[in-house]
């Protein structure tokens, strides 16, 4: 039996309001609900609350580390070997209170989704967290975007793992907008030459920028940090670097802060704990340097 903080009932709930709180975001920034991709991260999610996810129609899903990303993954697999549901024949009335809001057209300006396409069932798995080199591979066979490309020796492990594939990989630029030291990402005059030398690459293919705000208990602390990502973002794009896929991903905002980077020009936004809930704390957790990419 389902506990309280796992039951359907709540994470139906609480995605409900996340996707309610996206669409007025949109609309007071003028944008359309369907402008925004919601991925939900599922860094301290248990598999019943993914699967409730599921089953409300939800297909885009982010991770942090890689084998959390593989662990779930797999949950989701199983999750439709057992129930045989598909993307396309089940609809509730979340979905239908907001079913533009994960159309892959979205909006007429910006449309992130583009020539991604999903995996199983549609679901389309983000890596959003810091990438290891040496693990690089197995994500690359489940993700289908990393968030979180902050150097030209990752690009090239990527462009290496791409090319046996003959498959292209899209990636985003981590930008470290913030200046923090405990963040990852590189700095914003070096985001230009990055993507400069990626686009030489023949399978690895830039498609925006990422980048996540300071924590603070005010989310508009973060508008000069999402606002600063949004100007370097328009700037590289007019440089139109690149050839096969259209640079036109502004990934920002997390579950303390999205509305706010939704006005600040934000496609896709990342909330994890808004819908699955605070993690429960142990004894044995020691406080680590935050490089994650999600609350």
């Amino acid at each position: 039996m389902a506990s309280m903080a796992t039951s359907p009932e709540l994470i139906a709930s609480r995605y409900a309001e996340v996707c309610d709180r996206v669409a007025r975001a949109a609309k007071r920034a003028g944008r359309r609900p369907s402008d925004i991709i919601l991925v939900a991260v599922t860094k301290y999610a248990v598999p019943e609350q993914i699967k409730a996810l599921l089953a409300l129609g939800h297909r885009d899903f982010g991770e942090n580390k890689a084998q959390t990303l593989l662990q779930h993954a797999a949950i989701v697999d199983e999750f439709f070997t057992r129930q045989n549901i598909h993307a396309t024949t089940r609809k509730t009335r979340t979905q239908e209170s907001s079913e533009t809001l994960f159309q892959e057209n979205v909006g007429m300006e910006l449309k992130p989704l583009t020539n991604l396409p999903g995996g199983r069932d549609g679901v389309r798995w983000h890596m959003i967290g810091h990438l290891q080199r040496n693990k690089a591979k197995k994500v690359c066979d489940v993700a289908r975007l990393i968030h979180s490309v902050d150097s030209l020796r990752l690009a090239e492990e990527l462009q290496a793992i791409a090319l046996k594939r003959d498959q292209p990989i899209d990636v985003l630029i981590q930008v470290n907008c913030s200046g923090e030291a405990s963040k990852f990402g590189c700095l914003p005059p070096a985001a230009i030459p990055l993507a400069e030398q990626i686009s030489t690459m023949i399978n690895v293919r830039v498609r925006g920028l990422m980048t996540m705000a300071a924590e603070t208990a005010d989310p508009e602390e973060t508008r000069g940090t999402f606002a600063r990502c949004r100007e370097l973002f328009e700037e590289m794009r007019s440089l139109r670097l690149g050839e096969g896929a259209p640079f036109n991903i502004l990934s920002m905002g997390m579950s303390g802060d999205f509305e706010v980077a939704i006005t600040e020009g934000a496609n896709i936004v990342r909330v994890g704990s808004a819908i699955f809930g605070e993690p429960a704390t142990t004894q044995h957790e020691v406080p680590v340097e935050r490089d994650d990419a999600e609350d």
